[in-house]
């Protein structure tokens, strides 16, 4: 081989070497540099790590209904989250004024004086028939009014002293609704009136009696005004109160109101007569 041959071998052979050298470090420089990509991590996948890192410590932490409310406000439920929290706050305690409001409302509703306008009916008039009944509370509020439609034939309307006419009772509401109603109104409650017994009889319905204040029974007051016997209402009222009712046609709005005014004047004293009275029927 000449020289000039030699010589051409020679750069072939280096030329060869040097392109294998190249490839082995591309080759390796390649490989570096798949690894440290597979190792470098985006910031959307270190946000994703971070929020799921954090996800993983609220469900160890806390119960499963703090859970449930934590996976609502992460999962865009923040405003039903707040709503139960709302709910769950205790509302704040009255105020002292409320309070008393709320007693005195409950102290006016606890006592009611009822009173009722009948028609006659049967022969003559002589039987009771409800045609109105009225109820107020304490302070003379009317909580109920109604005039009550004829069950019978009506043969004396009294106008003269019930102040009833036909076309009142004619559109008049039916008698068990009425009935159903007082019922409602008057259980649990302290009733006042005049002469109750023909006001529940012609209702129907009965009351107790320890809860019962009838003006004509209360004997220390049937004594001061009319010597032991029944006064009239229109007496007791012009007696205790120096007003004057019942001048032409009665009305049951202004008796009841009559029979719960006697009643106020006199409550302490009443109500001391009736307490004497139960402590000397336990000793006896």
């Amino acid at each position: 081989m000449s020289t000039t041959q030699r010589q051409k071998q020679f750069d072939r052979n280096r030329s060869r070497a040097t392109n294998t050298a190249s490839g082995s470090s591309s080759s390796s420089n390649n490989s570096n540099a798949a690894v440290s990509t597979k190792n470098v991590v985006s910031p959307n996948q270190r946000k994703l790590q971070t929020s799921m890192e954090r996800l993983q410590v609220q469900q160890a932490n806390t119960s499963r209904r703090a859970a449930g409310s934590n996976w609502m406000a992460a999962a865009g439920g923040g405003a039903a989250g707040s709503e139960n929290q709302e709910a769950s706050v205790e509302s704040p305690p009255l105020t002292k004024s409320a309070r008393m409001r709320i007693k005195k409302k409950a102290q006016r509703n606890r006592y009611l004086a009822m009173d009722c306008e009948m028609v006659g009916v049967g022969h003559n008039g002589q039987d009771d028939m409800l045609a109105r009944v009225s109820i107020v509370n304490r302070v003379g509020q009317v909580l109920l009014d109604k005039h009550v439609k004829p069950r019978m034939e009506v043969t004396d309307y009294r106008t003269s002293v019930s102040g009833i006419r036909p076309q009142d009772i004619a559109n008049g509401e039916e008698f068990d609704a009425v009935q159903n109603e007082v019922v409602k109104l008057l259980h649990g409650r302290i009733l006042v009136g005049h002469a109750l017994g023909n006001d529940l009889a012609v209702l129907s319905i009965r009351h107790p009696f320890d809860d019962i204040r009838d003006t004509s029974r209360y004997k220390p007051l049937c004594k001061l005004v009319s010597n032991g016997h029944t006064p009239s209402l229109k007496r007791l009222t012009m007696a205790v109160l120096g007003q004057e009712i019942q001048t032409g046609e009665h009305n049951s709005v202004e008796d009841a109101r009559a029979a719960m005014g006697i009643y106020n004047r006199i409550a302490a004293d009443w109500e001391k007569y009736l307490e004497k009275k139960r402590h000397q029927q336990q000793h006896f």
